[in-house]
Order: structure tokens, then sequence, then C-alpha cells
């Protein structure tokens, strides 16, 4: 497990966007056990407080479940996980759109300069 932490966004929000993101790329799968609070908080070097936060941000978010002594494992709600990746997909849209809209940039221009691009990045 591999986050490197920035200093706009709260700890906690970083983690499930990471978790959001495993999700979203295949990852981590329907019904996979995750690392408890404690060990997670050990794993990434951060207060256990701020793993609980994560973890009541996951599950209220319903991309987690916990049981009574099991371990937190992912959703198996086809539903939130495809809707997972749908969300990261429209915030990066969105803030593409919002720093590239003052340059008003012409759409098929715009779009031509992005596949090329996203293409170059594959090849990478």
């Amino acid at each position: 497990m591999n986050i490197t932490f920035n200093n706009r966004d709260p700890v906690y929000l970083q983690v499930v966007r990471y978790f959001k993101e495993e999700i979203a790329v295949g990852n981590l799968e329907a019904g996979q056990e995750i690392p408890s609070r404690r060990e997670l908080a050990g794993m990434l070097k951060i207060n256990p407080n701020t793993a609980q936060k994560a973890y009541k941000e996951m599950e209220e978010q319903g991309l987690i479940t916990t049981e009574r002594n099991f371990p937190s494992k992912i959703t198996t709600d086809e539903r939130v996980l495809s809707s997972v990746r749908e969300e990261l997909l429209l915030e990066a849209v969105n803030a593409f759109v919002e720093a590239v809209r003052p340059i008003k940039v012409p759409l098929d221009e715009l779009l031509k300069k992005v596949s090329e691009n996203y293409s170059e990045q594959e090849n990478v």
C-alpha cells in the first residue's frame, strides 16, 4: 500500500480516495478483506484516529462493510462499485474543464489535444 500524501487535503480523505482508485482499477475487489484500522495506520504511518475516520467515511459512502468481530470488506453492491469509477472520472473531467475554460479553446481542438495526449501517455 503506497500513498503519497499532499498537504492540501485531509489525510483521511486521501485514504478514501486511494481505496476508490484501487477499486476503480480492480486492485480491490468486491468482498475482499482490507486491513484493520490499526494495521492500516501502521502501514501508512498515520494516526489510528485518522484511519478510523477514513473507514467511517467509507462505510457511510457504502464502499466497505464492517460486521462485529469480522474484518472490514469491500462492498459487494455492484451499484456502488460501478459508481466509484464514474465519480473519479467526473472529478477529473470537471477539474480539467475548469482549468481550461478560461483559455477559450474550441471544443474540437481541445478534444484533439486530449486524444493525442492520452495516446502518448499510453505509450509511455
